[in-house]
């Protein structure tokens, strides 16, 4: 599996600032930002869960993940961040060696390369993503999931938790997709709509209650 491309080419576009105005060409975008909660416990529970599979989880799939060899995430893309004064921010959240870190629950947290099997109570199949990127910054974390073949959509989500000076917690969820294939195309209008019930359930799942300890 870890062997297969994704179904379009303009990988790490969710990343663009100018996405919205200007998508790959034949591409739907769509951007979603709200608040999720304040303070460093927000913010911990918050980007964990997106770089884990939860809200993919929490959005009503049941995900298994593929692990892939070290020849796949060490070749997958990583972008590097820089701070304000133009000097690379090292990643946050990687350890040392470049070992798998987990969550408090046990969960691994994702890497570039890694790859997903989705499977929806709705749908017989499953929806293979792979992340083609990871955001891991002091205050953004989150991850992109590019589409494999036998996915309904061609294109890309971007799942990006934010820390703000205030200590306000933020979540953006940023996709361009389109249908993959003749048979999607014919049914686009039901394919929209239980893509904006997924992005509906994506941005509410990490803003309910925190889990108790």
């Amino acid at each position: 599996m870890w062997r297969i491309p994704v179904t379009y080419g303009a990988v790490g576009a969710t990343q663009a600032p100018d996405l919205l105005q200007y998508p790959p060409h034949g591409y739907r975008p769509i951007e979603r930002t709200v608040r999720i909660g304040h303070g460093p416990d927000r913010w911990e529970y918050a980007w964990m869960r997106v770089m884990s599979w939860g809200v993919q989880r929490g959005a009503g799939f049941h995900v298994t993940p593929v692990e892939s060899p070290p020849a796949a995430t060490d070749a997958s893309y990583t972008p590097v961040a820089f701070d304000a004064a133009g000097n690379p921010v090292a990643p946050a959240t990687v350890g040392a060696g470049g070992e798998t870190l987990y969550t408090p629950e046990g969960d691994a947290i994702v890497r570039a390369g890694d790859t997903g099997m989705l499977r929806a109570p709705f749908w017989p199949k499953e929806f293979p993503v792979r992340v083609v990127y990871v955001v891991d910054e002091p205050t953004r974390r989150g991850a992109a999931f590019g589409t494999l073949p036998g996915h309904p959509l061609a294109g890309e989500e971007l799942f990006v938790v934010e820390r703000r000076d205030d200590e306000s917690v933020w979540f953006t969820v940023r996709i361009f997709s389109r249908p993959a294939s003749g048979f999607w195309r014919a049914v686009l209008p039901a394919l929209r709509l239980v893509q904006a019930m997924l992005v509906r359930r994506y941005l509410h799942e990490l803003a309910g209650p925190l889990p108790t300890p």
